[in-house]
């Protein structure tokens, strides 16, 4: 029997409807979420995924500032602009687009961002509380995971959980919030030895690496869960003779769908709720600055 189709898209589309109720909510109270996106240069496809931001900001009555700011520009005019960002009080959320030229290194820039303003929640401070349960705000693809597992119907408590990939804003913060509901959870990276031995008995399977393919049917416990967060830009026939772009996960979907219970397709899965989240992260900030504020 082949898997059923987790439908990103659609889950997206609630998170959305959720968060707009919350923005009404919060301009009644005097109180309109601002977010402000920094794009650096011009990386391939920047532009155009920044203005696909500003209408899905638009969409729920979120206000977006894009800060576009030269190739030429420093590390230290970078931070500079985060810095004064931090300070606005009408910005409520700051997001860092990647990547970045080659002579600045991201991790020192978004460790400027306020955690209490880092919708994508990538600072320390709030990747540091994951793991102890309590992130001023989660990182976004991990919060899209743990939503698209609630959606499959699996219980946590008890399963085994395998987490391929672990990476500081994925891997990693999906394992501990695994471990948060009881989940029994195996970590595998690039040095796991016999990868297959482990992912075989994962009642739920995420995958996050940047490898198409990596994970086929033999490493698929029949009826499992499986999460796919990787997202490539690969070349195929068109048909024609010629090549194409096309966007692959790091699971082959074709050969797991018919073993596995569930399934994330690439596109269509992770993608759409980590952008949702983003916007639920958004209005989350707001919040969070509001309890913080001196009575």
């Amino acid at each position: 029997m082949a898997a059923t189709i987790i439908d990103g898209k659609a889950v997206a589309a609630r998170i959305r409807s959720d968060v707009a109720t919350e923005v009404e909510r919060l301009v009644a109270d005097g109180v309109r979420p601002r977010l402000a996106a920094v794009l650096v240069g011009e990386p391939p496809a920047g532009r155009i995924y920044a203005q696909s931001q500003q209408k899905q900001c638009n969409s729920v009555g979120i206000e977006y500032e894009l800060c576009h700011l030269p190739e030429t520009t420093t590390q230290a005019e970078l931070i500079e602009r985060i810095v004064r960002l931090n300070g606005d009080p009408s910005v409520t959320g700051i997001m860092l687009h990647m990547p970045l030229p080659e002579a600045i290194d991201p991790p020192q820039v978004q460790f400027r961002i306020d955690p209490y303003k880092d919708v994508e929640g990538v600072s320390p401070a709030n990747i540091g509380l994951v793991f102890y349960g309590e992130p001023i705000i989660a990182p976004c693809t991990a919060l899209s995971v743990v939503e698209l597992i609630r959606e499959s119907g699996v219980t946590i408590r008890g399963a085994e959980i395998v987490v391929v990939g672990q990476s500081d804003i994925v891997g990693k913060p999906v394992t501990m919030f695994m471990l948060e509901q009881m989940g029994t959870v195996t970590g595998c990276h690039i040095a796991t030895r016999d990868l297959s031995a482990h992912t075989r008995r994962a009642d739920v399977l995420i995958v996050a690496v940047g490898k198409p393919g990596l994970i086929t049917a033999d490493h698929v416990k029949p009826g499992a869960v499986v999460i796919d967060v990787g997202i490539n830009r690969i070349k195929v026939p068109d048909g024609k003779g010629g090549r194409i772009s096309a966007t692959i996960g790091d699971v082959d979907f074709a050969s797991v769908a018919p073993v596995a219970g569930a399934v994330t397709p690439v596109p269509g899965g992770v993608g759409p709720v980590t952008v949702a989240m983003l916007l639920r992260n958004t209005v989350e900030a707001v919040r969070k600055q509001r309890e913080a504020e001196p009575s």
